[in-house]
């Protein structure tokens, strides 16, 4: 089964896509979709063709994205509501099984505590792939990696049960 874990963002988005096989996580491909677009409506047109190549190319079952949980700054707030919109509409448009989960849920689900800070959280990620290097993402991509990793842990694929 393969997930994609988003962390949703107005002009970075993080991605990290993984198959799961039984027990293991394998990762497929990481980064993120970078919008070039200053204009709104352009921008989440990017976000949407960006988004659905890698739906393309991976055929991703389930999506694990970040909630929208707290903002500081309500411009940036709506810009990355605007976002995970047209992410979530994409996702079901071709069918996935969506998940989300609060940030507190994906530190807590991968580090073990909710208030990880995000080195804990990319330690952990690197681990549980077994990336001995580490990975050199972004933060936005090794929270979507994370966001994968809960999912991974939650879904049960039919095949497998």
């Amino acid at each position: 089964m393969v997930i994609i874990g988003i962390d949703p963002g107005s002009r970075r988005i993080g991605y990290g896509i993984l198959e799961k096989q039984g027990g293991s996580l394998r990762l497929l491909k990481t980064g993120t979709l970078r919008v070039k677009s200053h204009e709104d409506a352009e921008a989440l047109g990017e976000t949407r063709r960006e988004f659905s190549r890698l739906l393309t190319l991976f055929k991703p079952k389930v999506l694990a994205i970040e909630k929208l949980y707290f903002a500081k700054n309500k411009k940036t707030a709506l810009q990355v509501a605007q976002a995970r919109g047209v992410i979530l509409g994409e996702a079901a448009e071709r069918g996935l099984r969506i998940e989300e989960y609060t940030p507190n849920e994906i530190k807590a689900g991968v580090a073990g505590y909710g208030l990880a800070d995000k080195k804990a959280v990319a330690k952990m990620v690197h681990i549980i792939l077994g990336e001995k290097g580490g990975l050199k993402v972004v933060d936005d991509a090794t929270d979507a990696l994370a966001a994968a990793i809960l999912a991974a842990g939650r879904v049960v694929d039919k095949r497998e049960s």
